[in-house]
Order: C-alpha cells, then sequence, then structure tokens
C-alpha cells in the first residue's frame, strides 16, 4: 500500500527551475533510496514534502490524506520525520534535552520532568540498542555519537516516515551495520524511510526500490533487485559518466612536511615525512588517532609532545599559527567546523585568506569576486549569485567553496578529513582529479578516509591507524580492502 505520492512536483527559485514535474512514491514498511547527483533536487523535493519550501505546482498525498500547501508543523504531526545531512544536535545541552527539546515533559506544577525524561531517553536507547549516557553534554559527544542521536530523536516521534539524508557519513562499519540493524527492526514493524545516499554498497545492502533524479529531472525507479550500481550511477552522471581508474604517478620533490614521535590526544609517537606533490592516505577506525592527528596538524589540537615541521619550521601555537605556515584543514564535520550559516558564498569563500591579511585596512570585494569565479569555474562549482548564503548550496558545491577556501591562501600542505563526506559519484571523480592535479602542482596532501576505493583512486601511500599508533603503511600497489581492514582492526594480531 502507498504510504507516500508526490506527483508533477515542479519548483523554481528566480529563473532557474530546479524541479521539473518530478515524482515519488512510497509504500509502507519499505526502504526507497532517493539518488542523485548533488543540486539534483534531491533535498529540495524533501524540503517540500516536510513543508519547509512550498512546491509551485504538483500533489502530495501521505497516509491518505492530500496536502496542498502543507507546513512543517502539519508533516510533522503526520508522522514525518527528517534527519539531516548536516547535524542539528545542541551541543550546549545534554542528550536527554536535544531528545525532548520543544516536547518536554512537565509534572504538575509546570515545571520540567527531568527524572521522567532520563528515564524515556534510557528506555528508547535500550530498545534500539544505543549505548548512551542521557545526562552527558552533547558537545562531549563523537561525531558519530551525535549522527546516532538525530536517528533516535527522529525516532522518539515516532513518526511513520524517516528520511535520512547521508546518515552513515561519520559512522564507522560496525555503527553502520547497527544503523541497518535498527532500520531493518523498524521496517519490519511497518516504518517506512526514504534513504539519501552516494555509497552503492550501502543502497544495495539496506534499500528495496530506488528513484532517480538527474538535474531536477525525474530519470528512473524500480526495484533495487532488478539493478546493479553501474546502471544507477549511469542515470545519475548521465553521459559524463566514466569508470576509470584516476591515480597517477608523479615525480615527488622534496620533504615538505614532518612529524618527529608526534604525541598528542588520541595519538603518540607518530613520525612522517611527506614530499612535495605526494599524497598520503590515513586510514582507520573512529578513534583510531588518524583524525586526531590530522587536526593536530593544523594547530586544532594541541600538540603534547614531539615536532610538527612544515618547510624546516617547527609549528607552534595556534590554527592561525600553522595557516601562516601553509597549512590547510577540510575537517570532517562540515556543519560544525566549515560552514559560516550566516556568512554568503564569498564570504565563506574568502573568511581564511582574510584572516591571513588581517593587518590590511579594508576588504577589496572586487578583487575577491575575482579570485572566487575563478575557483568557482576551476572547481565546477555549481551557485547562482556570490552573494547568496553558503546555506543555498548542496553539501558538494558547499565542499568545493571550502576547499576553493584554502586554495585562496597559496597552501603548501593541504589536510583532507573525510574529503568526499556527503558528495555524489560526478563530484567524487571531479575531486579526485583536482587531488591529484594539486599534487602535480606540488602541494602536498593528506586525506583521511575509510573508504578504500578512494585511497587506491588517488594516494601514493597508505597508513593505517590502530589505538593511536600507525601500525602499518602499504605502498599504492599494495592496497586492498581486506588487508587494510584487518590492520584497522587489528585482526591481524589476533
Amino acid at each position: 500500500m502507498a504510504l507516500l505520492e508526490m506527483n508533477n512536483i515542479y519548483k523554481t527559485f528566480g529563473e532557474t527551475t530546479v524541479l521539473h514535474g518530478v515524482h515519488l512514491d512510497l509504500n509502507e514498511g519499505e526502504v526507497h533510496a532517493l539518488l542523485g547527483e548533488n543540486g539534483a533536487g534531491k533535498s529540495t523535493l524533501m524540503n517540500i514534502l516536510t513543508g519547509v519550501l512550498p512546491a509551485d505546482k504538483g500533489s502530495i498525498v501521505f497516509d491518505g490524506k492530500s496536502y496542498a500547501d502543507p507546513t512543517i508543523q502539519e508533516m510533522e504531526k503526520a508522522g514525518i520525520a527528517f534527519v539531516h545531512q548536516e547535524l542539528n544536535v545542541i551541543n550546549d545541552l545534554t542528550v536527554q534535552e536535544n531528545i525532548f527539546l520543544c516536547r518536554e515533559i512537565r509534572n504538575k506544577a509546570g515545571l520540567l520532568n527531568k527524572k521522567e525524561m532520563i528515564a524515556k531517553t534510557k528506555q528508547l536507547f535500550d530498545d534500539l540498542g544505543v549505548d548512551m549516557n542521557p545526562t552527558v553534554m552533547v558537545s562531549e559527544l563523537k561525531t558519530a555519537e551525535k549522527q546516532l542521536l538525530e536517528i533516535c530523536r527522529a525516532l522518539y516521534t515516532n513518526a511513520k516516515l524517516l528520511i535520512l539524508d547521508e546518515p552513515t557519513t561519520a559512522l564507522s562499519n560496525d555503527e553502520i551495520d547497527h544503523l541497518f540493524s535498527i532500520i531493518n527492526n523498524l521496517k519490519a514493524q511497518g516504518k517506512s524511510f526514504i534513504f539519501i545516499s552516494h555509497k552503492m554498497p550501502e543502497i544495495f545492502a539496506i534499500a528495496d526500490r530506488y528513484t532517480v533524479f538527474r538535474n531536477g529531472e525525474f530519470i528512473s525507479s524500480g526495484n533495487i533487485k532488478d539493478t546493479n550500481a553501474r546502471d544507477i550511477t549511469s542515470d545519475m552522471v548521465g553521459a559524463k559518466y566514466e569508470e576509470t581508474d584516476t591515480y597517477k604517478e608523479r615525480e615527488l620533490g622534496e620533504v615538505v612536511l614532518e612529524l618527529k614521535n608526534a604525541t598528542g590526544i588520541g595519538f603518540e609517537n607518530i613520525n612522517l615525512t611527506a614530499r612535495k606533490g605526494e599524497i598520503i592516505a590515513f586510514t582507520g577506525l573512529a578513534g583510531s588517532g588518524a583524525s586526531e592527528c590530522m587536526q593536530t596538524i593544523f594547530g586544532a589540537q594541541h600538540l603534547d609532545n614531539g615536532e610538527i615541521v612544515v618547510n624546516g619550521k617547527k609549528l607552534e601555537g595556534s590554527i592561525l599559527k600553522h595557516m601562516k605556515n601553509s597549512v590547510g584543514l577540510l575537517p570532517a564535520n562540515r556543519r560544525e567546523n566549515s560552514v559560516i550559516p550566516d556568512l554568503t558564498i564569498l564570504e565563506n569563500y574568502s573568511i581564511a585568506e582574510n584572516s591571513l591579511s588581517g593587518n590590511r585596512p579594508f576588504i577589496i570585494k572586487k578583487s575577491e569576486i575575482k579570485k572566487y569565479l575563478e575557483d568557482k569555474k576551476r572547481l565546477n562549482i555549481k551557485a547562482e549569485n556570490h552573494d547568496d548564503l553558503i546555506d543555498a548550496l548542496s553539501g558538494g558545491n558547499k565542499q568545493k567553496v571550502f576547499l576553493g577556501r584554502w586554495l585562496n591562501t597559496g597552501v603548501d600542505v593541504l589536510l583532507f578529513d573525510n574529503p568526499t563526506q556527503g558528495v555524489d559519484v560526478g563530484a567524487k571523480a571531479e575531486i579526485y582529479k583536482l587531488i591529484l592535479e594539486f599534487a602535480k602542482q606540488g602541494k602536498t596532501i593528506i586525506i583521511n578516509t575509510l573508504e578504500i576505493p578512494e585511497i587506491q583512486k588517488v594516494a601514493d601511500r597508505c597508513l593505517v591507524f590502530y589505538d593511536g599508533h600507525i601500525v602499518k603503511e602499504f605502498k599504492h600497489s599494495e592496497v586492498n580492502e581486506k588487508d587494510v581492514m584487518l590492520y584497522s582492526t587489528n585482526a591481524i594480531n589476533s
């Protein structure tokens, strides 16, 4: 039985039509994959469904009821919950306060009944098999735990339909398996899901049916069992899709970056040399120390012992000092650590360079626009007006703006923490080619990723982290899923 039918949906922003009469239907107890490149119209359609945006034309029927112009409150009451790709938890509240935000339980005197809310949160976590303390501050949680909290908060509403937008970007393989177990259990209870992801193995592991959009148009739909990853990817990106190996070997120059017995939060005694034009991959499960080491190279975390040397100069102190010594970082948690939502695309692009040029009396906007437009073309950023707010862009295009942010400073060392998080297959290929092009131009690049195909496409060598140490180094030709996972989980020594 159809739970949701959206037909002939149109949406225009200014002179740009972003949805061209698309349709989507969903059955009860189904996981439906909504697929397409960044900017294909997926998020716009979901925002129309949840009442965030009005459609220009079209019809919506949910659970047998027609909604001509739905509001957020109407659709929440109807039983739709949206877990966004960008985390919306509130760090300054506890876990249970996030769960009950705007639906607090009060006693007869009108005061908050914290005891009951904590008990209900514990019960929710027990039912879902989630190990999390309801009284801890959200700021103390890891990114993966925040992602699970978002999902738990949506589940507490007893929604009939949950929209999960890139829900696994911050999760380890074990955490993804746990999430899929939760989804399958809820599906068996009659819950339905719209699952938005760019990771094909996940789509084929969890989805029953799929729908593909491209450039705001409906392209295809069907049963997952009747298709394959290559055909879906071709539908997503069209004629431009080419499944080719990206990696190209290069001449490497002098040593640019050195870590000498580096010890910090989550890692210790790391020794590393990285040369001009070299691409090194860090990998390891969440908490392995790989991301923490990368953040310390950037100055975001304190170095407890050892040295970080860039271009022969020992780095100490703040992020700004590391930036002034030509180090830039694209962090994993884009929403918390990259996006400045109240600033425009241009302001987000220019902010790093402006920080480095803080002694200038004026910002010359004409010059900023010129540099932005050059990088917009080079990085293939899909954006309308540079004076639009950054949140007008899709996740992948935001990531390209932040990459341009660092190129604008002329950095020598580029650090990418999960660089293609929430990025579609077409944009991924573009980013891989850009990374290789930057290396060819002499940039030293370190990427931290759990995706082995990503490592195979760009990295000269791969360093596997486990329990705060580098436990294995692989040459490019040696990288494979099985061996990397053996060292990532310490199974090689079991």
